[in-house]
């Protein structure tokens, strides 16, 4: 039995304690499909728009009634990260965000984030988006219950329909756990981690002393609204209230100094994540609306009872917010969630269990990404810039070091959606193999929509196959689907995808010949490329990875190694590239020399939308891409495997 979270919406459970007291017998139907994402959360909902638009018949399956998840079920519609990456799904979900509300300023209305909005108008989008994708088909109100196998491999699950108790078998081709809390994976009897691993175990120099089974607070999220100066809509004063709980929320209420001092005053915590529309979204860290729940092994009626101690605590906040700040006329929206206590559908889980990969997503990986024994970053179908942010504040056995761990941005690879050993399953959410600590980043709305959109890239590619195996889709043939869709490949955050040279100094850089410099910088990490800027000899030679060696040593010929990057020198290396390309891989790449690039060049150079072509200047990093794109294609002639090494 998976242990699924029952949390569909008061009508839900309402109507199928109808169908109880009446009597009724319930039915047993059989359902097929190319691909079953289980989850409409976050990554659900991008899982199955990506999956149909690329040609598979695709169902998603919901619990409750809304899509979206955290980005609306849960009530976290204040989004963080990836201002400046707007990659794929995500850049669309906010540009319909934007249309809605005329603007990106008119969404700025919080201070953390530059991206708020109600959370039933993202329900609203999604569903909109999933209306128009013809090979689409989204089922709510459905609990998983089991996972069926065929000759060991996952072949679809089964699900109980909430208002009727109604049995629906659905077998598929290819599966996406995009639950909440992993339980698909856990019902497939398919190897996880849970909690947090020692520095000693995952090699990480964080300073996490003991493996523990420790995950992050959670927060059973409300939306209030302000119903005017002179509306009173104080709450009944919840069971067990002290105002002491809440004792350093805030500089207006800290009386006992020997908690952690507040950065902020009352107003400032109000205005944390203020959306359009005059509501404020409460998902309060610290001496907040946090919460330490671990829900993960438990059975759905026991995760619904220790629910309720997630929303007293929340409640109690809101009365401290009324009661003892004075903020009476905010009052619980009654305009947002369809639930008897308006109150959030789902709770926002910021962790949950963590597959087995093919490969596992750690610090090494994004703190020195180019200069590490698995070149994951050459594997990558998701970007992300928010820090290591944990939040343990509610439970004092967890370390408390991790909140805002400073990195630069990343890109998640692609082995780490694919469970090892196992066939027809496919991992997206939070779910997907990274060390505890990197998940504090990868759970973000924005990375999680994206890591979505690669698996449901990646499903449809599977069912192309005749073995159906996901692990063997070439990473490539992913990255090229993802590419195609908008999204990016590497977190560059100064390429937007509104740059003529976008796509080829995407595919050249998950390539290592021209790389990026990463820089931590607070709540919005960054990545740069420097499109405009010249490189020496030296440093062009000095990327070429390990596997191309032979051509690198040749720098030592070169008596300008350290002059500017010239055009004819450009294009002279690309030659030698391509002479060793065909010497040492299977393509069928003619033997042109330099000569005979430089004619090339030339006569496409206005087309690629390049200017001012003059062999002797220096050339500049997007010239450069442009160039090793279009005349060589190391993408393509380079296949890499999960672990990022170049397949020669």
């Amino acid at each position: 039995m998976i242990n699924r979270l029952i949390i569909g919406s008061v009508l839900v459970f309402a109507s199928a304690l109808l169908y109880a007291n009446a009597g009724a017998r319930p039915t047993k139907k059989v359902l097929t499909t190319d691909v079953l994402v289980i989850g409409g959360g976050t990554s659900g909902v991008a899982a199955g728009i990506q999956s149909a638009r690329m040609g598979a018949r695709t169902m998603i399956v919901e619990e409750t009634a809304w899509l979206g998840g955290m980005l609306s079920a849960a009530g976290v519609s204040a989004t963080d990260g990836n201002h400046l990456l707007p990659s794929g799904i995500w850049g669309e979900f906010r540009s319909k965000i934007y249309q809605h509300y005329g603007g990106p300023q008119r969404v700025a209305t919080g201070w953390v984030s530059n991206t708020h909005f109600e959370p039933h108008i993202a329900d609203s989008i999604f569903k909109s988006m999933t209306r128009a994708e013809k090979n689409l088909e989204v089922l709510y109100g459905m609990r998983c219950n089991s996972v069926t196998k065929h000759r060991g491999a996952v072949a679809g699950a089964v699900f109980v329909q909430l208002s009727t108790g109604d049995t629906i078998t659905i077998r598929a081709k290819q599966v996406i756990d995009a639950t909440e809390l992993g339980d698909v994976l856990a019902a497939a009897g398919i190897p996880f981690s849970l909690g947090m691993e020692a520095s000693s175990v995952t090699g990480e120099n964080v300073q996490v002393p003991a493996s523990n089974n420790i995950i992050q607070d959670l927060t059973y999220v409300a939306i209030l609204k302000d119903y005017g100066k002179d509306a009173d809509c104080t709450i009944a004063r919840p069971a067990g209230y002290d105002p002491l709980e809440f004792d350093g929320c805030c500089l207006d209420y800290y009386n006992d100094k020997t908690r952690i001092a507040p950065g902020v005053d009352c107003a400032k915590m109000m205005t944390y994540a203020k959306l359009p529309g005059q509501k404020y979204l409460i998902n309060w860290p610290g001496f907040g609306n946090d919460i330490y729940l671990n829900l993960i092994g438990l059975s759905p009626s026991e995760r619904e009872q220790e629910l309720q101690k997630a929303k007293q605590q929340t409640l109690r906040f809101i009365y401290f917010i009324q009661h003892q700040l004075g903020y009476k006329h905010l009052g619980l929206a009654a305009d947002e969630f369809p639930t008897a206590d308006r109150l959030a559908l789902i709770p926002y889980h910021r962790e949950s269990r963590r597959v087995e990969g093919l490969v596992r997503f750690k610090i090494q990986h994004i703190s020195d990404p180019f200069n590490n024994a698995h070149p994951l970053y050459r594997t990558g179908i998701a970007v992300g810039d928010y820090p290591i942010d944990h939040h343990h504040r509610k439970n004092p056995e967890a370390p408390q070091h991790l909140g805002f761990y400073p990195i630069p941005s990343f890109t998640v690879p692609l082995g780490a959606l694919i469970p090892a050993g196992t066939v027809g399953l496919i991992v997206a959410e939070k779910s997907i193999s990274v060390s505890n600590v990197v998940n504090g980043t990868t759970r973000l709305q924005p990375c999680v929509l994206l890591i979505g959109q690669a698996a449901g890239a990646l499903a449809a590619l599977a069912v192309q196959r005749k073995d159906l195996q996901a692990a063997l889709v070439p990473v490539r043939s992913v990255q090229r689907a993802l590419l195609n869709s908008g999204a990016y490949l590497m977190p560059y955050a100064d390429v937007s995808p509104s740059n003529p040279h976008f796509m080829a100094i995407q595919r050249v850089g998950a390539t290592g010949l021209l790389q990026g410099k990463g820089q931590p910088s607070a709540w919005a990490n960054r990545t740069w490329f420097y499109p405009d800027s010249t490189m020496r000899t030296e440093q062009f030679l000095e990327a070429f990875p390990i596997e191309m060696l032979a051509t690198r040593e040749r720098k030592k010929n070169d008596a300008a190694a350290n002059a500017s990057l010239t055009i004819e020198q450009s294009i002279y290396w690309i030659s030698l590239l391509r002479q060793q390309a065909a010497r040492t891989t299977k393509s069928s790449m003619p033997l042109w020399d330099s000569t005979k690039l430089q004619q090339m060049a030339q006569a496409n150079w206005q087309q690629w939308r390049l200017s001012d072509f003059n062999l002797q200047r220096a050339i500049t990093r997007s010239e450069l891409a442009v160039l090793l794109d279009a005349l060589f294609d190391p993408f393509s002639t380079y296949a890499v495997n999960h672990y990022g090494v170049i397949q020669l």
